[in-house]
């Protein structure tokens, strides 16, 4: 069986580790798999590599889009003014957001055209790994002109979201292993059409997650927001008379999306540019990529710093996180150069840069 054409997008000072190499290899060789591109955040994930986009004329593979189906990031302009923002009062004010949402899970659910008993007692809430909320504000305008045709007001606060379907995808990709484990399911046929209904639904419910994460924000911060974006990150979509499956993958045909770095590091935010030859297919770095795996960070981190270190950042901003394992695994060590990612991007043609936004308070779990 001949693999599939691989490009990773890395300039030379990037370190990409063998190991995610040596995954988009292995997926390369799947029948049916026709382009494989790997962006500057890609890292070895579990089986699969992560930061990364595969094309199939003929063939959908559930599991080159993993269990968080929909995931991704969104980005709301606050209407609370900065000058009026107090990070004590924030972080205190952010308390039981673990818990289920006393909100109307049914209408909602209903209103995205979503059966109304779809995993409604996870609606609005984050999930643990590497899900956040974030409260930021803007650092630094680089394109002027479009940082003011968006309307960005540097006086205000933001929001960005980063979650998904939760515990929703992960069943639909169980209920797919035990029937088919990793053969591909040839499109057209019905077991791709019933996955592809089911994977849809799931992206739908984390869009709608994000939008309740955000209002359950907004709603402690005694305040409202204007969502600007929100851009899914796992997904197969119909592309090129073709099935495109991103892993970590942010799509570039969406408008404006922002990359994130680590929880104590700038995201960005980037105009995509027009890519005519497809060579990037259409997909974009989702963050920054980790650069240890999770045991790795904290075997590193443990006997060099404290929890109480790792909730204060180099920046200045704060990080609410009472699991101790994950402050540990997701600490801004464990994670590649944002910077570096996203010049690898502008340099390949991929990007233009609008603005950076720098963190404030970064929420990730509290104790219920």
């Amino acid at each position: 069986m001949s693999e599939a054409s691989i490009r990773i997008i890395a300039s030379p000072e990037s370190w990409i580790e063998q190991a995610a190499i040596d995954q988009l290899h292995h997926t390369a060789q799947l029948e049916g798999i026709d382009r494989v591109v790997g962006l500057p955040d890609l890292h070895a994930g579990r089986g699969i590599a992560v930061g990364a986009a595969f094309w199939s004329r003929t063939h959908v593979y559930p599991h080159l889009v993993g269990s968080d189906i929909g995931c991704g990031m969104a980005l709301w302009r606050c209407a609370l003014p900065l000058r009026k923002f107090r990070l004590d009062a924030a972080e205190r004010k952010l308390r039981g957001l673990e818990s289920p949402w006393s909100g109307d899970h049914a209408g909602r659910l209903d209103e995205a055209g979503l059966p109304s008993n779809l995993l409604g007692n996870a609606l609005g809430t984050i999930g643990g790994g590497n899900h956040f909320a974030e409260v930021l504000r803007i650092d630094t305008a680089m394109d002027a002109v479009a940082f003011a045709g968006l309307g960005l007001d540097p006086a205000a606060v933001y929001l960005m979201v980063h979650s998904g379907s939760r515990g929703l995808g992960h069943a639909i990709l169980e209920r797919h292993m035990v029937r088919h484990n990793v053969t591909g399911l040839v499109a057209g046929e019905e077991a791709c059409v019933d996955y592809l209904v089911e994977h849809d639904q799931a992206m739908r419910w984390a869009t709608l997650n994000r939008a309740v994460i955000a209002e359950r924000f907004f709603d402690r911060l005694g305040t409202t927001g204007e969502r600007l974006l929100d851009i899914c990150h796992n997904s197969v979509t119909s592309h090129r008379a073709g099935w495109l499956h991103r892993k970590g993958a942010a799509p570039a045909d969406k408008g404006l999306i922002v990359i994130p770095g680590s929880r104590g590091d700038m995201t960005y935010l980037v105009r995509p540019r027009d890519d005519p030859g497809d060579l990037a297919l259409q997909s974009l770095a989702h963050g920054a990529g980790r650069k240890w795996s999770r045991s790795e960070a904290r075997d590193k981190l443990v006997r060099r710093f404290s929890i109480s270190d790792l909730e204060r950042t180099s920046l200045g901003s704060r990080v609410i996180c009472e699991d101790r394992d994950l402050i540990y695994e997701e600490a801004p060590q464990a994670y590649k150069d944002i910077h570096q990612v996203v010049r690898d991007l502008e340099q390949a043609g991929l990007v233009d840069p609008v603005a950076t936004l720098r963190p404030l308070l970064t929420y990730k779990t509290r104790r219920p």
